[in-house]
């Protein structure tokens, strides 16, 4: 069993899909890689800025003025803390923080390697602990950074403040506030640390950006279109696939239009001409025949004539009936050259009706026949031909088999009629030969049953041009029996 679709629309289908997403989820990693590391290049400088700002001016500052500046200093994301004692005791350069700290010593210089010591924590309960301690230097508690971070996101007014804040901004400050710990601390002139403490914001993840949602539509509407595409291109295919069983149940059917792009145009012309052509043989077969028939019954009609002047009765009957014989080979083979129920016109019909009938008149003329199964049974098709096909059956049947039983069941796509008899049955090696033109089984037919021996080959033709096909088989409690399918269409 395989997953794969088992139409050629299908699995192309299949295979472009597998591109698109394929292509298309590369190009979204490469997108977010490089979203990721411009916005993490801009938050590094932009810190990096902003501390070695902080930093140059406190260092310009005489020591009894720093403290009431930190407290300037401290505003959204940024909180700063004079300290003996440095926040950070042990560096942790990681791969986030190594841009950073190359960027802080690149803006102050030199001197600053052995000043600065920089980490970066995950956002925790130890963090946000050091975070409110870094802040208590300044006014009311409740009034430091992440107190009033906490109000903010809770929609609480602050003090001195009229309004909450939006629920855009309170987003915003829940992004900062979900992000991991920057803490940066600098050992200025006078010994005393200068210790940072920033939240840098964790980026979003790229499914949940609007470039995720555009992705997602473009893929669908490609895919829309794919499908589209691909059942319109592929869509001759069906055709010819159609066409082809058609001419197989009925050469003078209608040509295929020569229309669509080039390729199915010259495939269509093709089709047509090699149409035109099988009709063209199997006409000139059918005239040939014809000629050959008519050529015939001359001489034999003079062989008749002179059959009657032979003196010896025996002799005389036996030459007539050899005559008698040849005329009617020629007239069977001549009927199923030219196969006169060919050009008879379609009609739906009630096939079960029309075998009920063919046992019936079997019946009439002292056949033993008996009919089971469906009632009703719809079918488009040629009713002289199937009929002669199936009246073929059914006496045969009764002729070699002593009796016919014969049965019509219907499934999902095909019409199923059997027709079992009570006879010797037909040995397995000749199962498919007494399908052969002029083929006969002389140890259970002789010529003197009558038959030409295209009975069987007569009823294959019949039934093939249906769509349909025949087989013999041997009943395992005695008899043959004859299978019939026909297509439900």
């Amino acid at each position: 069993m395989t997953l794969a679709p088992s139409t050629l629309a299908g699995r192309t289908i299949l295979v472009l899909l597998a591109g698109l997403v394929a292509s298309n989820l590369i190009g979204l990693l490469i997108y977010a890689g490089e979203r990721d590391d411009a916005l993490a290049n801009i938050t590094e400088i932009a810190s990096a800025e902003r501390i070695a700002a902080v930093v140059q001016a406190m260092e310009s500052l005489p020591s009894d003025s720093r403290k009431q500046a930190v407290c300037a200093q401290s505003g959204p994301g940024l909180w700063l803390a004079l300290a003996s004692n440095p926040s950070v005791a042990t560096e942790n350069l990681n791969w986030r923080a190594r841009p950073l700290n190359t960027a802080i010593r690149g803006l102050l210089g030199n001197p600053a390697s052995e000043r600065v010591r920089i980490t970066i924590n995950e956002n925790s309960a130890t963090s946000r602990q050091a975070l409110s301690a870094a802040t208590t230097q300044c006014s009311d508690p409740e009034n430091t950074m992440p107190g009033m971070m906490e109000m903010m996101m809770q929609g609480r007014s602050m003090p001195n403040m009229t309004m909450a804040m939006s629920p855009r901004m309170r987003e915003r400050m829940k992004a900062w506030r979900n992000g991991d710990i920057l803490q940066v601390s600098y050992r200025l002139n006078d010994g005393n640390w200068l210790n940072f403490t920033m939240l840098s914001p964790r980026l979003t993840p790229i499914w949940q950006s609007r470039f995720f949602l555009a992705f997602f539509v473009m893929a669908i509407v490609v895919t829309l279109l794919s499908v589209w595409a691909v059942r319109r291109s592929t869509a001759p295919l069906a055709l010819f696939a159609w066409a082809a069983e058609r001419l197989g149940r009925d050469v003078n059917a209608p040509d295929l239009p020569e229309e669509g792009p080039r390729e199915v145009h010259q495939a269509a012309k093709a089709f047509n001409e090699m149409q035109r052509r099988l009709r063209s043989l199997i006409n000139d077969r059918t005239q040939m025949l014809a000629a050959i028939s008519h050529d015939l019954r001359t001489p034999i009609t003079r062989l008749r004539l002179r059959a009657e002047f032979v003196e010896d009765n025996e002799q005389r009957s036996k030459m007539l009936s050899d005559l008698e014989q040849m005329e009617e080979m020629i007239a069977a083979t001549l009927a199923f050259a030219r196969d006169d129920n060919a050009n008879e016109p379609r009609k739906t019909l009630d096939l079960a009706n029309l075998v009920q009938s063919i046992c019936d008149d079997a019946s009439d003329v002292g056949g033993d026949v008996t009919y089971t199964g469906n009632q009703k049974a719809a079918f488009s098709g040629r009713p002289l031909a199937l009929r002669r096909a199936l009246t073929n059956l059914v006496d045969n049947a009764v002729k070699y088999g002593q009796r016919a039983r014969v049965k019509v069941d219907t499934s999902s796509k095909d019409i199923i009629i059997t027709v079992d008899d009570d006879g010797p049955g037909i040995p397995e090696p000749e199962l498919e030969r007494v399908f052969e033109p002029f083929f006969r089984l002389e140890t259970s037919r002789s010529r003197d049953t009558g038959g030409t021996g295209l009975g069987l080959a007569v009823v294959r033709s019949i039934i093939r041009a249906h769509g349909g096909e025949v087989f013999l088989s041997n009943r395992a409690q005695g008899g043959l029996r004859v299978t019939v399918t026909l297509p439900q269409k």
